[in-house]
C-alpha cells in the first residue's frame, strides 16, 4: 500500500450511488485518496468509512448542493489549494427531468443547468488552474450520448459538457491536464428512479452496468482518450445519432421517460 504522502487524490462529485459510487470504489481499489462531495452528508459519511476500511485509503467528505453557488464556492476552493493537490477530478454529479420543457418550472430548469452545466464549468476551471501549473492532472467529466440528441435541456446541458471536455484537452494536453467526456446511455443506477422513471421504458439491452463502465472508462483515460463512449451499442448510436436527421430523432424523446 502507497503511503499517505504519496497517493493521488480524487475529488468525485455525486459518488453515493450509481456511476459516481463505481468511481469512489474503483478508484479507492487503485489506491486514490478520495475527496467525496455531495448533498447528503449520512451516506457520504458512510461511503467515507466503507472506503477508509476496505481500501485504506483516506476519504474526505464535503456536503455540499452543487445546485447552490454559496455551497458550490468550498468544493472550488479545495480544488483550487495547491497545497492539496487533486489529481483528478469526476465531474459526475446529475439530475434529470422527467417532464417536457414547458411542464417544468423555470426554477426547475435553472437547477438543472446549475448541476449540469455551471457547477461542471466552476469546479473544471478551479482544477484545471493548479493542474496545469504544476504540469500534470486529470478530469473527468460524465456527459451522455443524450448531447447527441434532442432531447430537450438535459442534451443541451451534455452537449456543452462534452464539447467543453474536448476542447480543454485539446488546449491544455500540451501542459500535462488530460480532460475526458464520459458518454453513457442508460446505466441501471438511482438516477432514473429519481425521476420516477420505470426502467422498462427503454429496451433491456439499452441499460448498462455501472461497474463495468468506469472500468472502461478509466481504461480510456489511461489510454489517452478526450472521449468515452461505453460498449459497442452506444458506439453505434453515437456513430448513427450524428447522421440522423432531428426530425426523426425527435420521435424517439419518450424513450426512458415513462
Amino acid at each position: 500500500m502507497l503511503d499517505g504522502m504519496s497517493r493521488p487524490t480524487a475529488l468525485v462529485t455525486g459518488p453515493t450511488a450509481g456511476i459516481g459510487l463505481s468511481f469512489a470504489h474503483q478508484l479507492a481499489a487503485a489506491g486514490h485518496d478520495l475527496v467525496l462531495v455531495a448533498r447528503n452528508r449520512e451516506r457520504l459519511e458512510k461511503l467515507a468509512s466503507e472506503l477508509r476500511e476496505r481500501y485504506g485509503v483516506e476519504a474526505e467528505v464535503m456536503v455540499a448542493d452543487l445546485g447552490d453557488r454559496d455551497a458550490l464556492a468550498p468544493v472550488e476552493a479545495r480544488l483550487a489549494d495547491p497545497t492539496r493537490p487533486v489529481d483528478l477530478l469526476v465531474n459526475n454529479a446529475g439530475l434529470g427531468l422527467k417532464h417536457k420543457f414547458l411542464e417544468n418550472t423555470v426554477e426547475q430548469e435553472q437547477y438543472l443547468l446549475d448541476v449540469l452545466v455551471t457547477a461542471v464549468l466552476r469546479l473544471t476551471h478551479a482544477a484545471l488552474g493548479p493542474m496545469v501549473a504544476r504540469g500534470s492532472g486529470a478530469i473527468v467529466n460524465v456527459s451522455s450520448i443524450a448531447g447527441y440528441l434532442p432531447r430537450g435541456t438535459y442534451s443541451a446541458a451534455k452537449a456543452y459538457v462534452t464539447s467543453l471536455s474536448r476542447w480543454a484537452d485539446l488546449t491544455y494536453r500540451d501542459q500535462g491536464v488530460h480532460v475526458m467526456a464520459l458518454l453513457p446511455g442508460f446505466v441501471r443506477t438511482e438516477f432514473h428512479g429519481r425521476m420516477d422513471v420505470s426502467q422498462d421504458s427503454a429496451p433491456s439491452w439499452m441499460w448498462l452496468d455501472s461497474d463495468r463502465l468506469v472500468a472502461d472508462a478509466l481504461k480510456d483515460l489511461a489510454k489517452g482518450r478526450n472521449l468515452s463512449v461505453p460498449s459497442k451499442r452506444y458506439k453505434a448510436i453515437s456513430a448513427v445519432a450524428r447522421y440522423t436527421p432531428a426530425g426523426v430523432q425527435a420521435r424517439f424523446q419518450g424513450l426512458g421517460r415513462k
